[in-house]
């Protein structure tokens, strides 16, 4: 798994993230919508549940790449 988050650039994670990820834009971003549905307990129909990982998945892809970055420079910095 690294080994693919090490080939996804950093340009095109946040690429998607910012446009598949916050699609459609107006009125508003369809992630806040579902992530606002699911805190308040009215994400119950498949389709909401298939929006939020759709639209979550860029925002995953972005912090797995950032998480598996940082832990490399870490160890990096723990071998010195």
């Amino acid at each position: 798994m690294g080994g693919l988050l090490d080939r996804v650039s950093w340009g095109l994670a946040f690429l998607l993230a910012v446009t598949l990820g916050l699609a459609p834009f107006l009125p508003e971003p369809h992630i806040l919508q579902k992530l606002r549905m699911l805190a308040d307990g009215s994400l119950v129909r498949p389709i909401d549940f298939f929006d939020l990982a759709l639209h979550g998945a860029p925002w995953g892809l972005l912090l797995a790449k950032a998480g598996r970055a940082w832990r490399l420079r870490a160890a990096a910095s723990d071998r010195r």
